[in-house]
């Protein structure tokens, strides 16, 4: 025991501080790894080796103290253990019989557990594969369900089946072989349905390309129709005003129903546009389609403005701007309902577009047409363009513009129309009195223009104070009043009626009155035709107020304003002036013939043997002339025009008696001569106060009478057969009865006057006291005439 104790000793002294070391990890339990690294790490593994086998020794020592000093008990121990030992084999051999007990009992056992076991390996092989036809069963259905779907053309619903296949099962389709054919065929499917739904939109285009211009026709048609329903209400407005400045009218505000109607529903297919935008978005597609869209149809926009060379505006524009309407209706239904397929800035910007085409086309067309209702058809059909765009929310502001801008064009254009027809009114008419013989004819030529006052349909034949130039001129006024009406009713902020009135009265003026004047300056009318012509101005003059009437009706305005100073037309003053150049140039024509048969007064025997017992033959002919223009004027003229005409007439005769007389073509008369002009002015002094009184003139209580107007006449010829007619010179005497004469001309007259025909043997025969006197007295008076001149 000493000695190991020493040899333990030297062993702690020779490790060290090592060995401590080691002994106190391993007695804490601790980690020697550490340790052991550092000691190879640093090179000195064997003293770590001699620490380890010293602390083996030292365990070994102390396994040897504790076995001594408790080997009683060890001994105790190992008996025990010895009996555990016999216990243990009996145990053993005991559980070795009932091993082979179970053994034979388990044996069946084990064969049924294997079976089962397999079977729940075939259960489970079972489940899964199920679970995976279930899988795939539920991933072929959506494909068949989805061709299906593509096949009947039930595009939406394919691609929601695709997007299920995506989301839900392609991800868990445990056959790979079919996971890569749907991944394959997915993507193909999609380009198809793209392909398919583009192709439909394709045709859409070209069959909304075709139905827009019906489109836009039924839409025209439809403003059309409002604006004739809104006319219709101002019309009956019009008359329920007037009806109220004179009573009471029930009828006034009874309610139309057939003004009311459902404005037909604008119907056309915009099913492959939705379909395909619709499509598209579902493919991620949409911007792609939104701009495919746009172009397309800003293509067709630009196709629908090139107007046919081949054919004239007149016969295309309707079908063009019809085609122009119907192209914005269907933009302004997508913008509404596809659902962001189109923007109001594209929508806009296309429409500036077109508008600024359609304005640049109409103002170059306008320039070409020189007919006005050619103006006004187009005219027609832009406004009814321009009513039927704004009620789209369409601005039409151009439009108007252009219509202002050949506003005057067309004005002066219908001027100009209407003075050729008025041109060919006036040359084919004959200027004879209208005959009426049909009722109908009667209310379309007379009653409309209210060219008689009495609004009683006559007895026909009826007999017009006017030819037949007067009512066809209506026409043409009555249209020119309407044109024009209907051209300005454009903008609603205008005074059409100004507009209106001011080119009413230049038509009157301008075209109307010069026309006439034409005719009356013209030097080829007959005094007949010239007799129509003046009752034609004045049926004219009075028909100014009814063509005042109807403009300021058309127009909208209160017919009591038209009472108003200053508010007729002055077209009716040159009118009124224009008939008096009428007269006076019928009092012209008149003359003019009475000159032809005043010609035939130079031709009767001045100085005649003896004194002829009845009129000569030139004054039957003035008194038949004068019958006939009396006659003729009194059917047409008023009272005072035919006072002046026939004033005249007979002023003119007794001047040109005059004028012969006082003419180189008689050098000289005698008493004889003088009492055949006396009874061819007796003759025509009945004829004048016969007239006089048997025309109604008396009544006027003129001053002068158609007698009257022979006075000059008269009194010469009282001169010349006076037994003195020497008292001219008695300034009483004269002022009384000689009056009228001027002592100048009386002066020439009397130098060629032979108071008894002279003869071979004139100086030998025998005269009577009588002619002496008075030839005495012709020769003082013409010796004071000379005195006094």
């Amino acid at each position: 025991m000493t000695a190991q104790t020493k040899k333990r000793g030297g062993a702690e002294s020779g490790n060290g501080s090592t060995g401590l070391g080691l002994a106190a990890f391993i007695a804490n339990g601790e980690d020697l790894g550490p340790i052991v690294r550092h000691a190879f790490e640093s090179g000195k593994p064997e003293s770590l080796l001699q620490g380890l086998r010293g602390i083996v020794k030292m365990k070994e020592v102390e396994i040897e103290e504790l076995c001594r000093v408790h080997y009683e008990e060890f001994i105790l121990a190992v008996d025990e253990l010895r009996g555990v030992l016999v216990d243990a084999d009996e145990l053993k051999g005991t559980l070795s019989g009932e091993n082979l007990r179970l053994q034979e009992v388990a044996s069946s056992l084990l064969l049924k557990l294997d079976e089962l076991l397999e079977l729940y390996s075939v259960n489970k092989n079972v489940g899964e594969a199920l679970a995976t036809l279930k899988i795939c069963l539920q991933v072929t259905s959506l494909c068949q369900m989805c061709n299906k779907d593509v096949t009947e053309a039930n595009f939406h619903v394919a691609l929601k089946s695709l997007e299920l296949i995506e989301k839900d099962f392609l991800q868990n389709v445990p056959l790979k072989l079919l996971k890569r054919v749907v991944q394959k065929q997915i993507p193909m499917i999609k380009l198809y349905i793209e392909k398919k739904v583009c192709n439909e939109f394709n045709e859409w285009l070209v069959y909304i390309r075709r139905a827009s211009k019906e489109i836009g026709k039924v839409s025209i048609s439809q403003a059309s129709l409002a604006r004739q329903k809104n006319e219709g209400v101002r019309s009956q407005q019009r008359e329920a005003e007037d009806c109220s400045q004179i009573g009471f009218d029930e009828h006034a505000y009874a309610l139309d129903v057939e003004l009311i109607g459902e404005e037909e529903v604008l119907e056309f297919d915009l099913t492959p546009v939705y379909r395909a935008h619709y499509i598209h978005t579902c493919l991620g597609l949409g911007e792609k389609f939104q701009e495919y869209y746009y172009n397309n149809r800003l293509m067709q926009l630009n196709l629908d403005m090139q107007i046919p060379t081949t054919q004239p505006f007149m016969e295309s524009h309707q079908h063009f701007l019809a085609q122009v309407a119907g192209f914005f209706i269907v933009e302004d239904r997508v913008l509404r309902t596809a659902d962001g397929l189109l923007s109001d800035s594209q929508v806009e910007t296309m429409w500036e577009k077109a508008i600024s085409k359609v304005t640049s086309i109409l103002e170059e067309q306008f320039s070409r047409m020189d007919a006005a209702n050619h103006l006004l058809l187009v005219k027609d059909y832009v406004t009814l363009l321009g009513a039927t765009m704004k009620k789209y929310g369409y601005q039409t502001t151009s439009l108007l513009e252009i219509l202002e801008k050949n506003r005057d064009k067309f004005l002066q254009q219908l001027l100009s129309d209407c003075r050729k027809k008025i041109d060919g009114i006036f040359a084919k008419d004959s200027y004879e009195q209208m005959v009426i013989k049909k009722e109908n004819e009667y209310r379309i030529n007379v009653s409309a223009f209210q060219l008689e006052p009495i609004d009683v349909v006559p007895d026909f034949p009826y007999i017009a104070p006017f030819s037949s130039s007067v009512p066809d001129a209506c026409h043409v006024v009555r249209s020119f009043i309407e044109d024009s009406v209907n051209y300005l009713s454009y903008d609603a902020i205008m005074d059409v009626y100004d507009v209106v009135k001011r080119y009413l009265d230049k038509l009157l003026i301008e075209v109307l009155n010069d026309g006439l004047l034409n005719l009356i300056h013209g030097g080829c009318l007959e005094v007949t035709q010239m007799v129509q012509i003046a009752g034609n101005i004045s049926v004219l003059e009075q028909s100014c107020d009814t063509f005042l009437n109807h403009a300021a009706q058309l127009c909208g305005v209160p017919r009591r304003l038209l009472d108003k100073p200053h508010s007729g037309l002055t077209a009716r003053a040159v009118l009124k002036a224009s008939q008096n150049a009428a007269y006076n140039g019928l009092i012209a024509l008149a003359n003019s013939k009475i000159d032809e048969f005043m010609l035939l007064l130079t031709s009767i025997n001045w100085t005649p043997e003896e004194a002829p017992e009845h009129e000569n033959d030139y004054m039957n002919e003035v008194v038949i002339y004068l019958h006939t223009l009396i006659s003729t004027a009194q059917k047409v003229f008023p009272r005072e025009a035919l006072y002046k005409v026939v004033c005249g007439a007979f002023s003119h005769i007794s001047d040109s008696i005059m004028t012969v007389f006082l003419s180189d073509r008689v050098k000289r008369f005698n008493a004889n001569a003088v009492a055949g002009i006396d009874i061819d002015l007796k003759k025509l002094e009945e004829y004048a106060d016969d007239k006089y009184h048997s025309t109604g003139l008396s009544e006027l209580r003129k001053e002068t009478s158609f007698r009257d107007c022979l006075i000059e006449i008269r009194q010469l010829i009282n001169l010349l057969l006076s037994n003195q007619p020497e008292n001219f010179m008695n300034p009483v005497i004269r002022e009384k009865n000689f009056g009228s004469l001027d002592h100048k001309k009386v002066s020439i007259i009397c130098d060629k006057f032979r108071d008894a025909p002279e003869s071979l043997f004139g100086s030998l025969s025998g005269r009577s006291t009588g002619q002496s006197a008075r030839k005495k007295s012709l020769d003082v008076l013409k010796r004071r005439l000379k005195d006094f001149s």
